[in-house]
């Protein structure tokens, strides 16, 4: 039996890559906005190639034929049945939801809401602590991006199961999906 291949996307570093629009609202305070969109920039990169891959892991599963023309022949053997070449009619369908089902939950669970989160969350702690506190701004600043990196743990796995409802109480539901985005086969 062969090993399970790991996930490049969610079983490597590379899913950290998910993560840098949070670490770049969680230094905003400090770094010049630049920085903070370029964050984006590599999260929604992190994000696409995530939604293509799990398109092309789609597109290379393919539907099981049968063989009625060569009763002999097993279901899992269709090089002798005329359907063999023939184009895999789900295909399309299957590599379309693999790449929407993706591109919508990382964007949601990797990008969207979290990225707001960790704003929202800073921008109140500079303001809380400006008001309450009479520390340097500098202090203020590097205490927000510190609680900012902090939460950032803290919020995932919250995150990620609301989205996960989210989805599974709508737009999954007209492709008849449930549970997490399509991984690998």
């Amino acid at each position: 039996m062969g090993a399970v291949e790991p996930d490049l996307y969610r079983d490597t570093w590379v899913r950290y890559l998910g993560y840098a629009n949070e670490v770049g609202e969680s230094f905003r305070p400090i770094v010049p906005v630049v920085a903070v969109w370029a964050s984006y920039g590599v999260a929604t990169a992190y994000v696409t190639a995530d939604a293509i891959d799990k398109g092309r892991k789609a597109a290379a599963v393919s539907a099981p034929l049968l063989s009625p023309l060569v009763p002999s022949c097993p279901p899992s053997d269709t090089s002798l049945s005329p359907q063999a070449h023939a184009q895999d009619p789900g295909k399309a369908t299957r590599v379309g939801v693999a790449v929407a089902d993706t591109f919508v939950w990382q964007s949601l669970a990797s990008v969207a809401i979290p990225g707001l989160t960790i704003n929202r969350l800073c921008a109140a702690s500079l303001a809380l602590l400006a008001s309450l506190t009479h520390w340097p701004l500098p202090a203020r600043k590097w205490a927000t991006t510190a609680l900012g990196l902090a939460t950032i743990p803290v919020i995932i796995t919250p995150i990620d199961r609301t989205v996960d409802f989210l989805m599974d109480s709508s737009i999954r539901k007209l492709y008849g999906t449930k549970g997490e985005p399509p991984s690998s086969p």
